[in-house]
């Protein structure tokens, strides 16, 4: 990976000409997104990151934290031990400078003898499972690392109101896979990084996945625009 995200991050942070994130998957045209927007305060963000934030308690891990805007909030306003991590070498770095104090560079299934209160993953946490298929892989670790009483906070979207429908209301979907797995291209700066996979997980087929994974799984807000934040424990 070129790591253009980051680079896109650490360019705001540190002045360096920033330019706008233009992304595109495998089922829609290229958008382009403001790098400002990962910097933004408690009360620019969507209701569900603020519920979520509300929510943390304890020992806190955010998992792909970007720019480290949820972590800021968790360790300055309301004083939580709040551990923030990406793969993202240059994101850490502007988290870093930033003020975050507990950051590494480092992969959430690499992570070993810790045990958290708190998981997060927000901004669709639910895209670095990849595909349906490999869910089960990161819910069994996220399931390793909790307390017998921690959760994990978790956001996503049905993406299925994407999909053109039939003269009966059905859905047009494509049946090679699940239809929240998609492809997702980013350009920054007139390069272009190696296409990924990044999953959305409607919230029926994240509950099933998470009772399949001894996990419990609560809808604890809906959005609106059919995204949702669930609560994850342990039965």
């Amino acid at each position: 990976m070129k790591d253009l995200f980051g680079k896109a991050i650490l360019d705001y942070q540190t002045n360096s000409s920033p330019e706008n994130i233009i992304t595109s998957t495998s089922i829609s045209d290229e958008d382009e997104m403001e790098v400002a927007y990962l910097f933004r305060s408690f009360d620019e963000m969507p209701t569900l990151e603020q519920k979520a934030l509300q929510l943390a308690k304890g020992r806190t891990l955010e998992v792909g934290c970007g720019a480290g805007s949820h972590g800021l909030y968790l360790q300055s306003e309301r004083n939580i031990d709040v551990y923030s991590i990406d793969i993202s070498k240059n994101a850490i770095e502007a988290c870093t400078l930033r003020g975050l104090k507990n950051t590494q560079v480092i992969d959430v299934l690499n992570i070993e003898n810790e045990k958290y209160d708190t998981i997060l993953l927000l901004m669709n946490g639910t895209g670095i499972f990849e595909t349906l298929d490999r869910t089960t892989v990161y819910l069994q670790k996220l399931k390793s690392l909790l307390q017998p009483s921690g959760q994990i906070l978790i956001d996503s979207s049905d993406i299925i109101y994407i999909f053109d429908e039939d003269e009966d209301g059905g859905k047009w979907i494509p049946s090679d896979n699940y239809y929240g797995e998609l492809t997702f291209t980013l350009q920054y700066k007139n390069e272009t990084e190696i296409p990924f996979p990044w999953l959305y997980l409607d919230f029926n087929t994240l509950q099933n996945a998470a009772i399949a994974n001894g996990l419990q799984c609560q809808l604890v807000l809906e959005g609106d625009h059919f995204d949702y934040l669930a609560q994850l424990t342990l039965l």
